[in-house]
């Protein structure tokens, strides 16, 4: 009897990539801070090499929206084949976003853009049916552009040796977060066909979309009431 009862309740095994949303969210929370106003230098502009390497290390990191963001590239590359494309599209584009700040091309609502992005990335994740390789490429070098304008704002007006230790520190930290987060995704989930992995992943999608919609929301109240209360 005994062991008949034995066999009928057998001992379950979890499986790691149980764990892979929850260490997600841990770490998004872990690693940020919600009212740094997104300038790592205090609001002063660096004005040595070390300053602006550093500035560039932290801008990614204290901006819970950015930092959520570069957790979904991560994420959304691992169940790709070539998965790596997606982040360098991301980064290099953040470049370019952050250039354009500099040479003073405007860039209406950018925030706006930024948290919508973390809510997009969110749902690709969520979704059954992942989008093609291309069509995520194109998504996350728009969303690049976004977050790298954002960047800008915390070196406007440096000399060139702070601002290109700028662009490195944020170019590196912004690849080895996507990577390493990439990198464990696909380590926890090697024995799992592309199906299994967009499931084991979606309860991520869910926190990030969780994220994306309360900054999302932030942002658009602070973008209509201005508008209401001047008319």
């Amino acid at each position: 009897m005994p062991q008949k009862l034995f066999r009928l309740a057998p001992l379950k095994v979890l499986n790691p990539t149980q764990f892979l949303p929850l260490t997600t969210a841990f770490l998004v929370l872990l690693m940020s801070t919600p009212a740094l106003a997104h300038h790592p230098m205090g609001g002063e502009t660096p004005s040595s090499f070390i300053e602006g390497f550093l500035s560039g290390l932290a801008h990614p990191v204290i901006g819970v929206d950015h930092l959520a963001f570069i957790v979904a590239i991560g994420l959304i590359a691992a169940t790709k084949r070539h998965g790596i494309l997606i982040t360098i599209a991301f980064v290099l584009s953040a470049m370019v976003g952050t250039g354009l700040h500099l040479i003073g091309f405007a860039l209406p609502g950018a925030e706006l853009l930024i948290s919508g992005s973390v809510l997009l990335f969110g749902i690709l994740l969520v979704l059954k049916d992942s989008p093609n390789m291309v069509m995520i490429m194109a998504l996350a070098a728009m969303a690049g552009m976004c977050h790298g304008y954002a960047y800008g704002e915390a070196i406007f007006g440096a000399s060139p040796a702070p601002l290109l230790a700028y662009l490195l520190g944020f170019t590196a930290i912004q690849l080895g977060i996507a990577i390493s987060v990439m990198t464990l995704s696909q380590a926890l989930s090697r024995h799992q066909e592309a199906p299994q992995k967009l499931t084991r992943l979606r309860p991520a999608g869910f926190i990030l979309c969780g994220i994306g919609t309360a900054f999302f929301s932030s942002q658009l109240i602070d973008t209509i009431l201005p508008m209401l209360s001047s008319q």
